[in-house]
Parts: C-alpha cells; structure tokens; sequence
C-alpha cells in the first residue's frame, strides 16, 4: 500500500503533498474569484483558522485574470478549479495558479489535456485529477454503474493520458456524495498508485450531517495513513470545514491545537456556559498547542471532572474558577474571564 509517507511527494508553491506524515488542510471559495477584494477578504480570514490550500472555481476568462491579483494578496498556495474548457486551464496557468484541478468526467479531448499538461510542465505545476463519481464518463458508468471500480477505471486512463505526455506532477481524488463509494475508491487507490492523494467526501450537505458522513468516510483512511491533504466539504462557511478538518486531525495527533472539553449543562449550571464555550472554541483553532482546555459549569464539574485538563475553568456565584492539572490557582470575576483564559492559554 501507498501510504502518504510513500507517495511521491509534490510540490505545491511553498507547500510539499505527499512524501510526510503530515496531512494539508484545505478548502475552497464560495466567491465568484473575479470578484477580486471579496475573495480576497476571504482566503485571509481562513488562513488564520489554519488552511494551507486554497482553491477557487475558475468560470470564465475574467475569474482565470483575477488570479494574479488574489496571489499577490494572500500567502498560501492556490488552485484553480477547472471544468468543461480547458483553455481556462491554460488561461489560468498563464496567471499564477499554483495548481490545476481537472475533471476527467468533463474534459476528455486528449489533445486539449496535452495542451494543459504541456503548460503545466513548462511552469512545473502539478494537476490533481479530480475523479467524481457524479461526473463519470457515460461508457464507465454503463459498464460499472456509480461505484469504486468506475471511479478507478477513471482515474487510470486521464493518469496514463498524463504519463504518455512524460507528466508525473500528479495528485489524485476520488470523490463521491456516497462516503461508502469514496472510502473503497481511495483505499484501492493507495494499491495501485504511489501519487499523493487528496481525500474528502463531496456534497454532504450542512454541517451536522457533513461531519458525520467525513467522519465515517475519512476517519478510517487517515489510521491506514491513506491522504495527503484533506477536504471537508460542507453547506456552510469554509471556515466550517477548516474547523472540522482540524478537529479531526487533531484527535488523530496528527495536528496541534488545544482540545476542549466542556460539560454538556445542566441545572447546577450557573452561566450561559453554551455561550462561553463557543467564544473560547473559536479562539483556540487559531492556537498551536497540543493542549486540553476545560470549560465547565459548576464546581461539581470543574477539577474534580476535568482533572486530565492542562487549564480549566468552573463558574460558581459570578466567579470564575482557574484550575490546573486538577488544582484550583486563582479565581476571578465571572465578567473577565475570556481574557484571562486567553492569557492564560498564551502563558501555558
């Protein structure tokens, strides 16, 4: 098997994929791109929330131009998101783009790919072939139905069309709405090919339903060290799918950032503590320290039950309650807690 410490490793601008145990977080704009400040705005604010990849989708010539101005304002790789016309691809190229997605479903003229793999070599950037199960070619889905196996017949013949032109700058995903198809399809998929793969499920709707199909469809592959970067994909803010994303990894070890550990409230609970967790949660994905965080709502549930906790806090009778390792330190007015915590936080 292919893990992620054996695949070839690609560059992507500042970034490498593959060839490490460490797993790219990403996601993408929901911005027109030729609206330039906006999506501009937008990358900036998800970089501090910790994504490493941005793409945006590419529709027309005036979005393709807009990308030399959005990299001259932001600091983390981008990729442009191409389907159907592959002269935006070249139009693209031509402008900055870090990294080109191509669907295979929907660009099949092999002397048009050979035109986009020609620029991609002579600008030494890399494609990722983006099998979707929802786009397959009609002869595939006739002989496979919407299934792994299409998936991967798919993936062969655009990474054999690429190799034939001497292009081996490639990153692989096969994704589908389905997290039991997109599992199978990526786990055969590390048999049979040593690129990096970018794994995710798409279109699994808002974010509670979101996290649970990722989970039940990434959890897995990411124990078999199965993914070189990693999409969410949510109906919601792309900050969302960072936040899932990290969550995610972190639980794995595999990302640093503070856990959190909150009790569920009840009537002993003497303050909005829903309301604290959330300012603090959003907060902490902007912090890298592989620490436990305690929040919680009553001096029953405060050391005693959070004892594991490096930092903690338990509110009682408009105070606020600092504990560590299970030992209270200090306490202070209710009102200022959210600054001491982040102190405090800074300080550990």
């Amino acid at each position: 098997m292919f893990t992620r410490e054996k695949c070839r490793k690609v560059k992507v601008g500042n970034l490498f994929i593959g060839g490490s145990n460490s797993i790219i977080i990403q996601s993408m704009c929901n911005i027109k791109t030729q609206y330039v400040e906006k999506v501009i705005k937008q990358i900036l604010k998800l970089e501090t929330y910790g994504c490493q990849l941005i793409r945006v989708s590419i529709l027309d010539e005036n979005d393709a131009l807009s990308i030399k101005e959005i990299k001259k304002n932001i600091h983390i790789p981008l990729v442009a998101d191409i389907h159907f016309d592959y002269k935006l691809a070249l139009s693209a190229i031509a402008n900055g783009a870090d990294k080109i997605r191509l669907n295979p479903g929907n660009i099949t003229n092999e002397e048009h790919i050979k035109q986009v793999v020609l620029a991609c070599k002579e600008k030494n950037i890399p494609i990722r072939i983006g099998v979707n199960s929802g786009s397959l070619d009609k002869d595939l889905q006739e002989k496979y139905g919407v299934s792994a196996k299409a998936m991967i017949e798919s993936a062969k013949k655009e990474i054999g069309l690429l190799e034939k032109y001497g292009f081996n700058n490639i990153i692989l995903s096969l994704k589908s709405s389905s997290y039991e198809i997109a599992k199978q399809a990526y786990l055969m998929a590390a048999e049979l090919f040593d690129y990096p793969l970018h794994i995710g499920i798409t279109e699994t709707g808002p974010i509670i339903p979101g996290i649970i199909k990722s989970t039940l469809g990434l959890s897995e592959l990411i124990d078999l060290h199965i993914g070189s970067t990693i999409r969410i994909s949510l109906s919601d803010n792309p900050i969302e799918e960072i936040k899932v994303a990290k969550q995610l990894l972190a639980i794995k070890g595999l990302v640093n950032m503070p856990t959190i550990i909150s009790c569920p409230t009840c009537g002993r609970t003497v303050v909005n503590l829903i309301k604290y967790v959330h300012k603090i949660e959003d907060y902490l994905y902007k912090v890298n320290k592989n620490i436990k965080i305690a929040i919680m709502g009553c001096v029953v549930n405060g050391p005693g039950e959070a004892k594991e906790a490096d930092l903690g806090i338990a509110f009682s009778n408009n105070m606020a309650v600092f504990f560590k390792k299970g030992k209270i330190y200090k306490t202070i007015n209710e009102k200022n807690f959210l600054n001491e915590l982040k102190k405090e936080i800074n300080l550990f």
